[in-house]
């Protein structure tokens, strides 16, 4: 019997790479969607595809997208600073200017179009929710109604040949709990990138939300971060 096919959206962060790692090891055949959608720099992309290389992906596509024509976020308008040497947590329920408009609708839109094609009805996706983040496309409630969308707005289901299923497995856990999912996975991290503003030599910062919170989680996993950082936990 053939392997089910999903489509995995892989950004080369630790997030996307142990939700790669999670579909691989229930048997999925993975097929990655990464994107250059106008972002800062190209690391995470670099990253994505040693990534996908490394965990044995049927194909990875990659994807340009110009969210940059648009800005409104740190990661697509260096106009606006990327936030450093703060608490991610320290603003409440304030959306931080790390978020990028629509972002995950669009990736999604991509994934679904993506697995329409290939005769999937898996997606995955590694939204989380538990470590604070702040962006109201990674809560499980905007993953429940898109994907009763995926099923209103596809000849595939509405013809019945299936019913599409947005998978999030990491959306309840801590960082810790993710990067020891990720370990006993066999994922190396030393090939994933975090980073919002790297230095020109791609080493992460160390200081701003994205780092400060995967620092954290491996400390709390009792591990040590295996990337080089410019300046880590300052």
């Amino acid at each position: 019997m053939p392997q089910k096919k999903a489509v995995v959206l892989a950004s080369g962060g630790l997030d996307s790479t142990t939700t790669l790692a999670i579909a691989r090891s229930e048997g999925y055949a993975c097929y990655a969607l990464t994107f250059l959608y106008g972002q800062r720099h190209r690391r995470e992309t670099e990253a994505a595809e040693k990534v996908c290389a490394s965990l044995g992906v049927v194909e990875q596509r990659v994807v340009k997208i110009d969210l940059a024509a648009f800005g409104g976020s740190a990661l697509t308008d260096t106009r606006i600073e990327v936030p450093k040497d703060r608490d991610p947590r320290s603003d409440g329920m304030e959306i931080p200017v790390t978020y990028v408009p629509a972002r995950n609708t669009i990736f999604l839109s991509y994934g679904l179009a993506w697995a329409e094609v290939l005769g999937a009805f898996d997606l995955f996706i590694g939204v989380n929710s538990t470590d604070y983040s702040g962006y109201p496309d990674c809560r499980a409630e905007f993953v429940a109604a898109y994907e009763a969308m995926a099923n209103l707005a596809t000849a595939a289901a509405v013809e019945g040949r299936g019913r599409y299923r947005i998978h999030t497995p990491i959306i309840t856990m801590t960082k810790a709990e993710i990067i020891r999912t990720g370990t006993r996975l066999g994922v190396d991290y030393a090939l994933t990138h975090s980073c919002y503003d790297p230095d020109a030599e791609g080493r992460s910062c160390g200081r701003c939300d994205s780092c400060r919170l995967r620092l954290k989680g491996f400390a709390e996993a009792g591990l040590t971060d295996p990337v080089v950082y410019v300046s880590p936990g300052r």
